[in-house]
This record gives structure tokens, C-alpha cells and sequence, in this order.
């Protein structure tokens, strides 16, 4: 039997990397008139919905996925934060 999970993936660029969009942004932020903002970096963010037989197989399985799909290794880290989804039935008579 298998259980649903839902994962929230968080895709950022490793801090040694340059980041130029986090660059704009916060250069536009200060001409916004936003002088107190010190830093911007971008991300990603990706929610994925998967059938596993238990936690610890989905945990496994996302983190093939995000190492072979959804991040670069080489210049981007990644987390996710995992749940349970309950099943519920709808019962009609």
C-alpha cells in the first residue's frame, strides 16, 4: 500500500555563486526608494505530489529528483519540507 506525500522544493543558488536577477531586482529596489534591502538572491519553488510506500522511499525518491532534475549540483542547493496527505473517502448512500 502506498501512501500520497507532498513535497515543497526549494531551489537556491549556492552562496559563492553570482546571482545577477538577485542583482537587478535589488538595485530596482533601491530605486524604488527600498535603501534597506542588503541582498536579493533568487530561487525556485516546486511542489510535487508522489505516491511512496513509506517517508523515508519518498525522501529517497526526491532526492533523486531534485539532484538529476530540479537543481544544478554544481551551483544550486536544494531542501523540501515533506507531508502526509490524508485520503479521505466521500461515502454516498
Amino acid at each position: 500500500m502506498t501512501q500520497k506525500y507532498q513535497a515543497q522544493i526549494y531551489v537556491t543558488l549556492r552562496p559563492s555563486v553570482l546571482d545577477p536577477a538577485g542583482t537587478a531586482i535589488q538595485s530596482g529596489l533601491k530605486h524604488m526608494g527600498y535603501e534597506t534591502v542588503e541582498q536579493v538572491r533568487i530561487g525556485k519553488y516546486i511542489e510535487v505530489t508522489l505516491d511512496a510506500p513509506s517517508e523515508e522511499v519518498a525522501r529517497k525518491q526526491l532526492d533523486r529528483i531534485c539532484d538529476q532534475l530540479l537543481a544544478n549540483p554544481v551551483i544550486e542547493n536544494y531542501r523540501f519540507d515533506l507531508k502526509g496527505m490524508s485520503t479521505s473517502m466521500n461515502i454516498s448512500s
